[in-house]
This record gives structure tokens, sequence and C-alpha cells, in this order.
């Protein structure tokens, strides 16, 4: 018993290693690469020789990338802020107030995320346009809003549906009111729920591509995630893949540390309302 007990444990870490090794690997070889220059670049060896940074340098001196990563931040953090905020308020609706088709409703909103984006790129761009928003980072927040604000919904309701009903009761016979219930009493409960949904929200919209290179047209409007394709070279021998390396390893390491700064409540958020006490 003994001895298989330790052979599915060594199995079992074997396979975690294989996992973390698969996940991990791609983006060392990244970082790696990103401080090679030269014909160094297109060497196999997995330990580096050296660290130069000129990649990094002309990541920045060569394009306005400081500007794309000011954008970036910008348009996440509007769109995660809204996505919150309307999610919060619709998951309350739903999740505590009763009336015809609320199902219905929510499976709705549900839906709309399983839509793939070049289905609704020609609508969203006509949207856009007629508001004036093409080529501005509000255009940006507003497209995205269609890729977070339905699982931010569906995901914040699931959880504000297992909130005591007690809880809402003793604050409506204390005189409060709908928002002071959402602000004083559910938000406080929903640190876990909301920490993860902005996070995805943010990871979604810093990532977003295609949106970003229809609603564009000039580099200083760009998003990283353009920025970075767009930077190309006369043929493939002479694509700078240093470039394209240290660009990629600078806009993956916020997320990075996002996800290890917040990853027990992201833990905590979901599986938080798997089991019921």
């Amino acid at each position: 018993m003994k001895a298989e007990r330790l052979l599915k444990q060594a199995g079992l870490t074997l396979l975690v290693a294989l996992i973390v090794f698969y996940s991990v690997f791609p983006f060392y070889y990244a970082v790696i690469t990103s401080f090679r220059s030269g014909s160094a670049i297109f060497s196999t060896s997995i330990v580096p020789a050296g660290f130069a940074v000129d990649n990094y340098v002309t990541t920045f001196t060569e394009q306005p990338f400081a500007r794309n990563i000011a954008n970036s931040i910008v348009v996440a953090t509007a769109v995660v802020i809204a996505s919150l905020f309307l999610g919060v308020t619709a998951a309350y609706a739903l999740a505590r107030v009763s009336f015809r088709g609320r199902g219905l409703l929510l499976f709705t909103i549900l839906s709309v995320s399983m839509f793939p984006q070049v289905a609704v790129l020609s609508g969203m761009f006509e949207l856009v346009r007629a508001l004036g928003l093409y080529n501005a980072l509000p255009g940006l927040m507003l497209s995205n809003m269609i890729l977070t604000l339905p699982f931010t919904v569906w995901v914040l309701t699931t959880f504000m549906r297992e909130l005591p009903k007690e809880l809402e009761e003793a604050a409506v016979v204390d005189g409060a009111s709908d928002w002071v219930i959402v602000r004083r009493v559910f938000m406080p409960l929903l640190g876990p729920a909301l920490v993860t949904t902005g996070l995805l929200a943010f990871i979604a919209a810093w990532n977003e591509f295609l949106f970003a290179l229809t609603f564009t047209l000039t580099n200083e409007q760009r998003t990283v995630p353009v920025a970075i394709a767009l930077i190309t070279g006369a043929s493939a021998e002479e694509l700078p893949w240093g470039n394209l390396m240290a660009a990629s390893v600078i806009v993956t390491v916020p997320l990075i540390v996002l996800v290890l700064v917040f990853q027990r409540r992201i833990v905590a958020g979901l599986t938080a309302g798997a089991v019921k006490g």
C-alpha cells in the first residue's frame, strides 16, 4: 500500500511538472530571446549567454510603444470599472428582484458572450462610427464591453444568489435603500468575485486584438496587441524577432504580477459558492 501510494504521488508530481513546463517554457524562451541580438536570436540554446537590453530600448524608441501601453492601461481599466459597476447593479436585479422573464433575460445576456467577435464586428463598427468614436479610446472601451459585461453579469449574479436573504431583510428593516444594500451589504461580501471577474475582464481587454485593429487608425491610438502585430520587417529573415519578444515580455509581465498579487482572492472567487454550507 505504501509503495502504491508513493507511486501515485510520484506520477502526480511528474504530471504537474510536465504541465508547469509546458505552460512556462514558451514564456521563458521569449524572455531569454528578448535579451539576444544578431545571429544569437536564432540560437536554440535554452541557457542565456548574456543579457543585452538593446531590444527593449529599440522597442520604445522606434515606435510610440509607451503610448500604446498607456492606451491599453486606460482602456482595460475603464472596461473593468464599467463592467463591475454595471455587473453588480444588474446582478442585484437579476438575483434579488423577482420579475417576469428574469431567467430568459439572464440566458440572453449569457448568449451574447457566445457570439464570435467577427460576427458582431460590422455592427460594432457602424455603432462606433455613428457615435463618432472611431480611432478613439472610448470606441475601444465600448466595443470591449461586449466581451466582458455578459460574463461579469453572469458570474456576479451566481454569487449574489448564494448570499443569505437575512442580510438583505435586516437592511430593509433598518430603512436601507437598494443602492445602500448593494454598496454596503453585498459588495464587501462579493470581494473575491469582484476581484476574479475584474481581473478576467482586465485580461480580456488587455489582450483584445480584433476590435483594436479595426477601430483604430493611428499608432498613437493603438493598444499593445496591435502595436506588436505591426512590428514587421522586409522578410521573415529580417523580422525583428528580438523586438517582438521584448514587446511580448513587457505586456505579459503586468498580467503575471496581477495574478500573483490577487491569486488568493482569485481562488476564493472561483471556489466560493461551490459548496453550500
